[in-house]
């Protein structure tokens, strides 16, 4: 395993530094002071309380958006090690990449999206952005978190370039940003940016398959025939005959994110070498992205998400809660944008310096993506029920 950094790893001592000049720790490098920040900042720490799957407070064994960003984390360290990549920069992007998740997962997201479709709608991406760069209001100096040029970059990159996406309302203030202080936008991210990308799948994959076993959604014997998950089954029973079905499930799991990272650091490196991947720049400037899962493996992932679409995200339980949720969201948004005088008093007054309707709903697009599903839910019972 790799303890240097690779020639085609960010080095925090090349930083492009940050938008606001700021006197460097003498402690940390700029990418691990940008991880401290990310995780002292309020949206951080609100992930705790917001859904996953399951909502929040449905059961304390399921994963929350908190929970979910620190085992993506913790697998982006892994993949940057061994590739010999920044760790911090990778974990950092990591913790950061769910930040401006609305409450209630997907469901409320595709909610406020359709809520906020005349004004631009809503994407949980951007909102990340917006939340590190403006919303966030922590240091007298500035507004947002000031992380580096590399940590932005790959916020809002790590799935790829952007740049076809500054058509569509929602990304204009990103674009308003780079006009500032170019992300290079049109380019992929760098190799760490890719590595937080592909944890999130990693982690999300694997971690679905234990709580919708935990939910008693599925069983392990209808896991048998599913790619990867059935493999690691078979493995671990004939390793250990008796085991009980409790550690069968956590050791198969385990077994197969060891799986899903080997591979992707044999992919990335033959990727590297047949594209001749030798700096940062040949990363961003590259035709393709860098860090993957081999052909197989995307093959066998395909069939692992097509059956957790089926037997998790769509089952009739999880759909009652999409619903409720959906509910709860459009009704305050509208209550909100009709008679914005019952937010409270900060957020009404934030409402009322704006000239415009598109201002005023972005401001109330902020209020309940903030939330948490608990306090989601305590707020629409306040505000609808006598």
């Amino acid at each position: 395993m790799t303890l240097t950094l690779a020639p085609f790893a960010e080095n925090a001592a090349t930083s492009k530094g940050r938008l606001y000049q700021e006197a460097e720790s003498s402690t940390r490098t700029p990418f691990a002071r940008d991880r401290d920040r990310v995780i002292h900042c309020t949206a951080f720490r609100r992930l705790k309380g917001k859904t996953q799957v399951f909502v929040a407070d449905e059961g304390d064994y399921f994963r929350t958006r908190l929970t979910h960003s620190l085992e993506v984390s913790q697998v982006a360290r892994s993949l940057a090690h061994t590739l010999g990549a920044d760790q911090d920069l990778a974990e950092t992007i990591a913790l950061s990449h769910d930040l401006g998740h609305s409450p209630f997962g997907h469901a409320g997201e595709d909610e406020l999206h359709a809520m906020m479709e005349p004004w631009g709608g809503f994407d949980h991406n951007v909102q990340t952005f917006r939340i590190v760069t403006r919303l966030e209001h922590r240091y007298p100096a500035f507004e947002g978190l000031n992380l580096t040029w590399e940590t932005l970059e790959g916020i809002i990159k790590h799935n790829g370039p952007v740049a076809h996406k500054l058509g569509k309302p929602s990304w204009k203030s990103v674009g308003d940003f780079s006009d500032v202080w170019d992300l290079r936008l049109e380019t992929y991210a760098s190799l760490e940016a890719q590595i937080a990308a592909i944890s999130d799948d990693i982690a999300y994959n694997n971690h679905d398959v234990d709580d919708g076993l935990r939910a008693g959604l599925f069983t392990l014997d209808e896991l048998r025939d599913i790619p990867l998950i059935g493999p690691a089954i078979a493995e671990v029973e004939k390793d250990w005959p008796l085991i009980d079905t409790r550690l069968l499930r956590l050791e198969a799991i385990r077994r197969v994110i060891g799986f899903m990272i080997r591979d992707v650091c044999q992919e990335t490196e033959t990727r590297l070498r047949a594209d001749g991947i030798e700096t940062a720049e040949d990363v961003r400037r590259a035709k393709r992205q860098m860090v993957q899962f081999s052909h197989a493996v995307n093959e066998d992932l395909s069939r692992l998400r097509a059956f957790l679409y089926a037997k998790m995200y769509k089952h009739f339980m999880v759909n009652r809660t999409r619903s409720q949720a959906k509910r709860v969201l459009g009704q305050m948004f509208t209550l909100f944008m009709e008679e914005p005088e019952v937010l409270p008093p900060g957020w009404f007054g934030r409402v009322c310096t704006k000239d415009t309707e598109a201002q005023r709903a972005r401001v109330v697009c902020d209020y309940i993506a903030g939330m948490t599903d608990s306090f989601a839910i305590s707020q629409h019972k306040s505000l609808f029920s006598l």
